[in-house]
Order: structure tokens, then sequence, then C-alpha cells
């Protein structure tokens, strides 16, 4: 039995997951993973289709929420080392060469590959928060996001940007609802559902990079840590631009940049969060040690322009 609930259907997925599996999921069509098994590997073609089949299921599941979520013809691949790939390229390359008939290879066209990682980050992001506040027993949360999420549908005819607007209305019902502490266990426990990190990478630096790569922001700058030496709290500034979310009634939602370093950063995650608005971007303050001043950690005040 998979279960019904987000939670119950991806704890049946990864536990089909192998670390060292050779097959993957994708979408035939586009080419994308799929959430929730984006980052999973499987012993054998039956337990990857198994885990296909679970997959789709968990994407209708999550369609209760999040209407956007692109259907995906979701397929197992085999993965091959790079010399396998090779020979198999130049086999393809000798056949073409002695049948006129052989057709050319399909042309992709990658412009538009920032905007598929947003739009893939963003129905990621709203997953784990709804898995989360479903098993935190949030329920009159989750309605809250969905009827405003709803009331942007109205108006909003974009589904990419729709998407932006799940984030804008998800931050504004969780800083509305609960209390800095809950919204900083609901953090935690959120990021403790993505893929853990592998690198060495500075926490912050890992997450702006992340960001960047996904399109919420364009670009971004950050100062080196300062050590308040009365307190011990330890705190940086980060300027960013292109920010993909919007300011509401002087608050900007901040989720997908707090979730991120949370998931980078679990030892000493932002505890607080200042934000000014500049010339072309936001300044943000991030208080990494324990600081009692909490504006709130997905949506936050705007202290003004500098």
């Amino acid at each position: 039995m998979i279960g019904t609930t987000l939670a119950e259907i991806r704890d049946h997925i990864e536990s089909l997951a192998s670390d060292d599996g050779e097959y993957y999921l994708v979408c035939a069509r586009y080419g994308d993973r799929p959430v929730p098994a984006s980052d999973l590997r499987f012993d054998t073609r039956a337990t990857a289709r198994a885990a296909a089949q679970a997959t789709t299921q968990y994407r209708q599941a999550l369609r209760r929420y999040d209407s956007q979520v692109p259907y995906y013809d979701i397929v197992a691949c085999q993965a091959v080392d790079i010399r396998t790939r090779r020979a198999r390229i130049e086999a393809r390359r000798d056949s073409r060469s002695t049948d006129p008939a052989a057709l050319a290879e399909p042309t992709v066209d990658r412009s538009s590959s920032v905007g598929r990682e947003l739009v893939a980050f963003c129905h990621r992001v709203a997953a784990v928060v709804f898995e989360t506040l479903s098993d935190h027993g949030y329920g009159a949360v989750e309605d809250a996001v969905m009827d405003a999420y709803f009331a942007h549908a109205e108006t909003v005819g974009d589904p990419d940007e729709l998407c932006l607007c799940l984030l804008e209305s998800m931050a504004g019902e969780l800083d509305e609802h609960l209390s800095v502490a809950d919204q900083a266990e609901l953090i935690a426990d959120t990021a403790a559902r993505l893929e853990s990190p592998t690198d060495d990478v500075d926490p912050l630096d890992a997450t702006l990079t992340a960001l960047d790569r996904r399109g919420v922001i364009e670009g971004y700058t950050r100062s080196p840590y300062s050590i308040d030496l009365g307190g011990g709290a330890e705190s940086v500034v980060v300027q960013i631009s292109g920010y993909a979310l919007e300011a509401h009634d002087g608050r900007l939602p901040v989720l997908p940049l707090t979730l991120e370093l949370c998931r980078h950063y679990t030892e000493r995650p932002a505890r607080s969060i200042q934000v000014t608005a500049v010339d072309g971007g936001w300044r943000l303050t991030l208080g990494l040690g324990d600081v009692d001043d909490r504006n709130g950690l997905v949506s936050v005040p705007i202290d003004g322009a500098v």
C-alpha cells in the first residue's frame, strides 16, 4: 500500500531508490527530471517503472494544491558512462553516413532553459512546503494559501507567472498564520525533505549560486561575514538583482532564500532578515546567530530605500 498523502508517496518512492542505481526518471517530451524523484536513482528498470508510476501519482495529488504542475510522460532511462556514450554516438554517425534516409539529430531550443528551471523550482518548493504543512497539521494555513492562490488565478493568465504567485501567496500566509519560531521549525523540516548538498562550498555562496542558476535571482554580491564580539551573532549583507518574486503590502517574500539557505546551512540557518530597497534590487542583512530581533523568515518588512 503506497498511501495517499504527498509524504507517504514520497517515502515510497525514496524506498525504491538506490545510491548507485543505473536508472533514473525523466519526462520523455521535455527531458525534465520530475519532482519528487529528480535526484533519485534505481537499481533495475522494473523498479524505476514502479517509481515512475508512484511519481505520477504524487504529481496528481500535488495538483490538488498546485494546479499548474506540468503533465509529464515519465519514463525510465539508463545512465551510461562517457566511454559508452561516445561509442554510441560514433556508431550513430557511422550509420547515418551509410544510410541516406537517416534522420538528422533533433535540434533542441534551450533559450527558455532558465525559465523552465525557475518553474520547476517553484513547483518543488511548493510541493515540499505543502507536505510539511500537512504533516504538522496546519490545515488552516493550507486552506489560506489555496484561497490566496485561487484569487491570483482569476487575474493572472500566464501559468509561469502563476507559479511565482503561488510562492508569494505561500510566504504571505505562512507569515500571517505562523509565529517566527513556527516558521523556523517549518523551514528546517521542509529543508530536510530536499536533497542534502554534497559539496564543501560556503553555504551562502552555494545558496546564491543555486538561486541564480534557477532564475530566482539574476545577480548578487555579498559581504564577508561579520561577528558581533559582544553577543557572538554572525551576520552578512547580500545584495540581489532581478529577484523573481514581488513585494506585497510593504513586505518582501524571502521563502526561497531562507529555505535554500537552510538546506545548505542546517547548523546555523538564518534567524533574522532585514530588507532594504536599493537601486535595481534588494539589500538583505542576514543574522545567522541567536538573534532576538526577528522580522520574519518567509516574508520580511521592507525598511526603505538607500
